[in-house]
């Protein structure tokens, strides 16, 4: 299996500035590369630039900016030049599907977070004992870096990722053969229903708490976002307030991050040690979330009939808060490496169907809580009642796979 860690790294002052010039100096390296390509496509007949042909002017670049671009490791710039080429791959992507094309953007110095180096011992080097807590990596032009490791890292190291959040320093390493280990079998299965109430709730009919953690942390992003709107928007220099202002925004999302994260993890903990098989809707968030199109009034030109767009905003606000997503990405993890199983249904009617005869129909749904079959009068919980029919769509994928 392929696993990630990451542990937060403790620099001194002098090791905190070399990591910000290391990012700033690749931020110009990429920012340089895409530029040499957007020059070549306008003014030398639509000519495209490969990767091979910018990573083959690296040494050139080394030798002619020693102090900026000479200094950092090779394969970390080589990696900072597949980035842009990704970037570019999948523009082309989208205007070859009709989609919007979304062409790759020069970064700022303060948008460029991550420096990638593909291989342990190639510019940066990762140093840990099995007993160790307190642990260093290597970094070419920076020095050894003290890491809080918090757990021991497990199978080979692969590619290791400094990403700076906020004023935060994190060191990623990516690990491939990481051995599995399963736990004790239980011969439970379950089915989940998310929802924005309660978070899931599970065909045993325990709900859990949706913590809502934007939502309680609104009034303070609020009134920080509000201390950075008095900066002007558009300045050739940005003042010690304006960074602190900013930064002051950027932590409490990192925090409200950090929280749903925490929530996340325990709460699939908790099914992954009780149950063999998760059984969860398959869910569209991307298509949930958008916003709803606007219907141009036949009488008026230029006017527009309501379409509950500020309902929809709210209710979208809601599930990215959720974080669905983030948690059926966490589950799979942690249900492979457990040995346990996760098997997504469709999704559609889940809460309208009625358990016990079968019955669909959108009068059953009564209130967001409450499901009544007009069919047969069975009455339950409306997220109980989805979570149950999501359990029988599991047990029939079972089934067939038996």
């Amino acid at each position: 299996m392929i696993r990630a860690c990451k542990f937060l790294l403790r620099p001194t002052v002098r090791q905190a500035q070399a990591l910000a010039e290391m990012l700033r100096d690749h931020c110009s390296l990429y920012n340089g590369a895409l530029q040499e390509r957007r020059d070549a496509y306008r003014h030398a007949l639509k000519t495209s630039i490969t990767y091979g042909e910018q990573s083959a002017q690296l040494k050139e670049i080394r030798a002619f900016d020693p102090e900026r671009q000479g200094r950092w490791s090779f394969s970390s710039q080589q990696a900072t030049l597949r980035r842009l080429d990704k970037a570019m791959q999948a523009f082309f992507r989208r205007v070859k599907a009709g989609q919007t094309p979304g062409y790759p953007r020069f970064k700022g110095v303060g948008h460029f977070d991550t420096v990638v180096f593909p291989k342990d011992g190639d510019g940066c080097r990762w140093d840990s004992a099995p007993r160790d807590t307190q642990t260093r990596v290597r970094l070419q032009g920076v020095g050894h870096i003290r890491v809080h490791q918090h757990r021991r890292v497990k199978g080979r190291v692969k590619t290791i990722s400094i990403k700076r959040e906020g004023r935060r320093w994190y060191v990623i390493l990516a690990c491939d053969e990481v051995p599995a280990e399963p736990l004790a079998a239980t011969g439970a299965i379950v089915g989940i229903d998310m929802g924005v109430t309660h978070f899931l709730t599970t065909s045993d009919g325990t709900h859990v708490e949706n913590p809502r953690f934007l939502e309680a942390s609104a009034d303070a992003l609020a009134e920080a976002q509000r201390h950075l709107a008095t900066f002007p928007k558009r300045t050739k220099r940005r003042t010690k307030k304006h960074r602190a202002a900013a930064r002051a925004v950027a932590k409490l999302h990192a925090k409200i991050r950090r929280q749903r994260l925490d929530h996340h993890h325990k709460a699939v903990n908790e099914l992954i040690r009780d149950h063999d098989v998760i059984a969860h809707e398959r869910l569209n968030t991307a298509g949930m979330t958008k916003a709803p199109a606007p219907k141009p009034d036949p009488d008026s030109d230029g006017t527009f009939l309501p379409n509950g767009a500020a309902a929809k905003a709210g209710l979208n606000r809601s599930i990215l808060d959720a974080g669905w997503g983030l948690f059926f990405g966490i589950l799979a993890n942690k249900a492979e490496s457990a040995g346990r199983r996760v098997i997504p249904v469709d999704a559609r009617n889940t809460s309208r169907t009625c358990p016990e005869c079968g019955h669909v129909a959108k009068e059953n749904r009564v209130t967001q809580a409450k499901f009544q079959c007009t069919a047969c009068g069975f009455t339950a919980n409306a997220d109980h009642v989805g979570a149950l029919n999501v359990l029988s769509r599991a047990g029939l994928v079972l089934c067939d796979a038996a």
